[in-house]
C-alpha cells in the first residue's frame, strides 16, 4: 500500500514581502461583503513548532511532510530535514491563479503537488496531534476514515462567506448524487453503530427532506486522495476554476470539504466516530474558556485539537495569548523535534 503524506499550510501575515504583494494584488480596499480578507485569516500564534513536535512524536510513520507556504519559512525550521518538503505556491498552483491569498485555491490544487502520495492528510496549522496515531486512524487500505452526517447550512450573520461556501459544495454534490437513493443503497454509512447518537438523529430527520440541505463538517485532519481532487477537476472544472480566480475567500467558492463529501457519498470511505477523538476549542476573551483550553493542551486530553478564534483579534492581547498557548504546548511537548534547528543542542 502506498505511504501516507501530511500536508500543512502556513502563512506569516506579518511578512513585509507578503504584505506588499497582497497590497499590490488586492489594493488598499477593505473586504467587500462577499469576500473575507480579515486579519485573523493570516494570524500566526507562534505554535507551529508544536505542530511539528506532535507529528514527530505521535505520527513517526508519516513518509513526508509537505509544508505549503507563500515563500516564507520560520527561521527555526530546519529545511534540510529528510522528511520535509517545502512547497511554494508557485511550485504547484497554475500561474493564472497567482498570487493567491485564498485558502480554497491553495487547497483545491493539492493534487498538483509534485511527489505527493495518493493518500494524504491535510492539516491547517491550527490542528494539532496530542496523542499517538497510526496510519489506520486516517485510512483503511485506500479508503479514508470519516463520518457521513447531514446538517443544514446555518445562516450565520457573523460569517458572510463560509455559509455560502458550504451551500455551494452541497449544490455541486446534488448534481451527482441523490440523497434518499444514497441512504437506501448504503444505510450503514449513515447509521454506523459507532457514530454519536446525535448524528443518527440528524440523518434520520433529514430523510424527511428529499434534497441535500448541507453536511456536517469538522475542522480537523482531512484524509484525502489525489485521485478524488483530480476527478472533481475533470467533471466540475468551471466551479473550481472560478474559485481559484478569487484572490481571497469569496461567496462563490467551493472548499476542500467538497472532496471529502464526494469520497463519502461515493461510498469510498470507512465510517468512523471522528468527534470522539477531535476537540474544537475556541480562543476567546473569556478567562475560564482559555484556562480550559490550556489544560486540554497541557494534559493532552484529545487525540486531535483544533484551535479557532472566536473573537476579533486585539493586538494588545495577542502576545499574552500567544505566550500562554506556547507554555501549555511546552508542557505537553517539551522536546524539540528534528524539524527544528535547535534539535540536539543543549
Amino acid at each position: 500500500m502506498e505511504p501516507i503524506d501530511f500536508v500543512v499550510t502556513w502563512v506569516d501575515g506579518n511578512d513585509p514581502g507578503w504584505l506588499e504583494e497582497k497590497r499590490n494584488a488586492l489594493g488598499m480596499a477593505e473586504s467587500s461583503g462577499d469576500s473575507d480578507d480579515s486579519r485573523k485569516r493570516y494570524m500566526d500564534l507562534g505554535t507551529l513548532r508544536y505542530w511539528f513536535r506532535g507529528v514527530e512524536r505521535f505520527a513517526p510513520w508519516v513518509r513526508n511532510v509537505y509544508f505549503v507556504t507563500w515563500g516564507h519559512v520560520p527561521d527555526w525550521l530546519d529545511c534540510s530535514n529528510e522528511k520535509l518538503v517545502i512547497m511554494n505556491h508557485r511550485d504547484y498552483i497554475p500561474g493564472q491563479y497567482l498570487p493567491t491569498f485564498n485558502s480554497h485555491t491553495i487547497e483545491n490544487n493539492f493534487h498538483r503537488i509534485p511527489g505527493l502520495s495518493e493518500r494524504f492528510v491535510y492539516f491547517n496549522d491550527d490542528v494539532f496531534l496530542l496523542q499517538k496515531t497510526e496510519p489506520e486512524d486516517f485510512f483503511v487500505g485506500s479508503r479514508p476514515r470519516d463520518i457521513l452526517a447531514f446538517q443544514p447550512v446555518i445562516a450565520n450573520e457573523k460569517d458572510h462567506v463560509m455559509p455560502y461556501v458550504f451551500l455551494n459544495n452541497a449544490c455541486v454534490l446534488a448534481r451527482h448524487f441523490k440523497k434518499r437513493e444514497g441512504v437506501l443503497a448504503a444505510p450503514e454509512h449513515y447509521f454506523h453503530i459507532g457514530y454519536p447518537p446525535l448524528y443518527f438523529f440528524y440523518n434520520a430527520l433529514e430523510l424527511f427532506f428529499p434534497s441535500y440541505t448541507g453536511f456536517f463538517t469538522h475542522h480537523g485532519p482531512s484524509p484525502l486522495r489525489k485521485s478524488t481532487i483530480r476527478h472533481l477537476w475533470e467533471i466540475e472544472y468551471e466551479v473550481l476554476d472560478t474559485t481559484c480566480k478569487h484572490r481571497v475567500r469569496s461567496r462563490g467558492d467551493v472548499s476542500q470539504y467538497l472532496f471529502r463529501e464526494w469520497q463519502k457519498l461515493s461510498g469510498e470511505f470507512v465510517p468512523t466516530n471522528i468527534p470522539r477523538d477531535l476537540r474544537h476549542i475556541p480562543i476567546t476573551d473569556d478567562r475560564r474558556q482559555r484556562e480550559a483550553l490550556y489544560r486540554t493542551i497541557a494534559k493532552q486530553k484529545a487525540k486531535y485539537l483544533c484551535l479557532f478564534e472566536q473573537y476579533t483579534p486585539d493586538p494588545r492581547k495577542e502576545e499574552r495569548i500567544r505566550r500562554a498557548l506556547c507554555r501549555a504546548f511546552e508542557e505537553a511537548l517539551p522536546e524539540p523535534s528534528s524539524f527544528e534547528k535547535t534539535f540536539g543542542k543543549a
